[in-house]
């Protein structure tokens, strides 16, 4: 079985379930420093709404990334998750055929034909899993309502600290008392927001929302 990991046409695999180990590492071990890596991912997604309930002529707008994006549940769930879900899904599955194909054949696929056709395979299994993970946490996301509503609620930070420039992941709930994870800033220069930290939503500005320091006692999620 080492011997079928470590092949030069597995390597791919091997790499794409290191990389979910080191992941996994790091994040948990960042997070005992308040710290995490979930916000960092979260600049790469395109400034777009992935809510399966948004109008038909915002799905007309939106570009064929994002709609695949969404397809795969981003927005939906924690993009660190899905992250984790296909390196596994990838990895796993890549292996299993290789061995399959091995068993059969005494031989396996190059990893340069091998590895795009896995992908592929697995992203329907990224899309299956991301709906497992959404079920069993139904109020950690809704997406029935537009990003600008959550202007005006109090947020809390949930991971990181946030500076201006360096938003951190907080969660905000919105009308119906759902919860999104929302990139946020202060909106001041000179102020820090610590993890914990609850915050009035000001403004948003692409994908990262901007925010003052909650200092009304009346206001709460």
């Amino acid at each position: 079985m080492l011997a079928m990991i470590l092949a030069s046409e597995n390597i791919a695999f091997s790499a794409a379930l290191l990389l979910m180990l080191m992941i996994a590492l790091l994040e948990g071990v960042g997070m005992l420093f308040g710290l995490g890596i979930s916000n960092l991912l979260e600049s790469v997604l395109p400034e777009t709404d992935f809510s399966p309930h948004a109008e038909v002529a915002q799905l007309d707008a939106q570009s064929a990334l994002s709609r695949f994006l969404g397809w795969l549940r981003v927005g939906q769930v924690p993009l660190l998750m899905l992250l984790m879900v296909f390196l596994l899904c990838f990895g796993l599955l890549g292996l299993i055929v290789q061995n399959i194909l091995h068993e059969l054949s005494g031989w396996l696929a190059p990893g340069w034909i091998a590895a795009p056709l896995i992908m592929l395979l697995s992203l329907p299994l990224v899309r299956t899993c991301g709906g497992l993970l959404q079920w069993l946490m139904p109020k950690d996301e809704t997406t029935a309502v537009s990003s600008e509503s959550l202007i005006g609620r109090i947020a809390t930070i949930t991971l990181g600290t946030a500076a201006y420039g360096y938003p951190a992941e907080a969660r905000v709930k919105d009308q119906h008392g759902y919860s999104h994870y929302i990139q946020l800033e202060p909106d001041d220069a000179s102020h820090v927001f610590e993890q914990g930290t609850a915050v009035l939503v000001l403004s948003r500005e692409g994908a990262i929302y901007r925010g003052i320091r909650n200092s009304n006692p009346h206001l709460t999620e």
